[in-house]
């Protein structure tokens, strides 16, 4: 899936969290993993708010938190627990990236370095929310327009600053960015880090089948603009994506080990990981477990394979993989959320969603599906 910003009044880590809400990023996966990471005292919600006429959506974050500054190892270590992996890793680039600036800026090892305004736990609820909902929406390149930066100054720890901040100057390296006639911050530094390290590339939209757009809202107001960030979600079906399949033949692995090591790797990026039953040498009775992955995650994915299932060797084949455009919505079904994935040809809603409401309220599974996609199409 490929996600396109627009952020022709900047970014901030709470307008990206709004927006991928907004596109349908389910809220319960996402406050899942930021509670993976054991922190203590924050919420996330979302609501919807009308900003000079466009409809947006918010990310509500707040935390309890009187501690005025954090060494940013402190932050790293929380981010690194979070699950699924992928999401952890995302989350951590972001937060060893402003670690890295700030050392710079102050000359100091970027593992002492204490953060002031990116400190507070609200950072860890944005970089790991952002990550998971990408994981959850299923985004696999990020294409952005240039970011429009703001002038005059900014108030921080350190005095009165000229916008943008140092750090956000430093964090933005590389970006294609646009000055604008919008006074002050426009670009937080925790929004510079995440652009980073979604890996974005700034270019008009790519060619796609466009899916839907969403706006997450600022908190700052301009004079006849609104302070929203536009983010669309497509796909291009009729291009293939190489992907490559590792594999390997096991006789000695109990199908409690398989069916951990499937979840292992589905969690840690993998696109699909399955077995199926073959026979070996000697008439041995075995499986084979393939997985399905992105060039980039194949190292890693095959080290999981190797650890979990003791075998000698993996092999390995490219093929070439066509992906239809997908989006999750979810609906409620007399009190229960459900996950619904939409597709161009079908909605599906979540099997585990679905079974989980139907035995709370004793209803056919068929029923609550039928009511799910009742519910989905209004």
């Amino acid at each position: 899936m490929i996600l396109w910003l627009n952020p022709a009044t900047g970014l901030s880590g709470d307008m990206l969290l709004g927006a991928l809400l907004g596109l349908g990023a389910p809220l319960e996966e996402v406050r899942a993993a930021i509670e993976s990471t054991g922190l203590r005292g924050w919420s996330l919600d979302s609501e919807r708010v009308q900003l000079d006429g466009i409809a947006a959506t918010k990310a509500v974050v707040s935390a309890d938190d009187d501690v005025p500054e954090r060494h940013a190892a402190d932050l790293i270590e929380l981010a690194s627990r979070a699950r699924p992996e992928p999401v952890a890793r995302m989350a951590v680039s972001a937060l060893e990236a402003i670690a890295r600036v700030e050392g710079r800026l102050h000359d100091r090892d970027p593992a002492e370095v204490h953060l002031h305004e990116v400190g507070g736990l609200d950072t860890i609820v944005d970089t790991v929310g952002v990550a998971a909902a990408l994981h959850e929406l299923s985004v696999t390149a990020v294409h952005s327009a240039p970011i429009a930066l703001g002038s005059g100054t900014v108030r921080c720890a350190h005095g009165v600053l000229p916008a943008p901040a140092p750090a956000t100057l430093r964090l933005l390296e590389g970006a294609a960015v646009v000055g604008a006639d919008l006074a002050g911050e426009t670009v937080t530094p925790t929004g510079a880090a995440l652009v980073s390290a979604m890996g974005t590339r700034f270019t008009p939209p790519p060619a796609m089948t466009l899916g839907a757009t969403a706006y997450g809202a600022g908190t700052k107001r301009f004079p006849q603009r609104p302070n929203v960030l536009s983010a669309s979600l497509g796909s291009s079906p009729s291009e293939a994506q190489t992907m490559v399949v590792v594999e390997c033949n096991v006789d000695d692995v109990t199908g409690e080990s398989l069916g951990h090591v499937v979840e292992r790797l589905l969690d840690a990026g993998a696109a699909d990981a399955w077995t199926s039953p073959v026979t070996m040498k000697k008439s041995r009775p075995a499986h084979v477990l393939h997985v399905l992955c992105a060039p980039g995650v194949e190292a890693a994915l095959t080290e999981i394979v190797l650890a979990e299932t003791g075998t000698l060797g993996t092999r390995r084949h490219e093929v070439q993989r066509t992906a239809l455009p997908r989006r999750t919505t979810t609906v409620s079904v007399r009190g229960h959320r459900i996950r619904v994935k939409h597709g161009p040809h079908r909605s599906k809603p979540e099997h585990d969603d679905v079974a989980a409401a139907a035995n709370a309220l004793g209803l056919p599974l068929r029923t609550v599906t039928d009511m799910a996609l009742d519910e989905a199409r209004d």
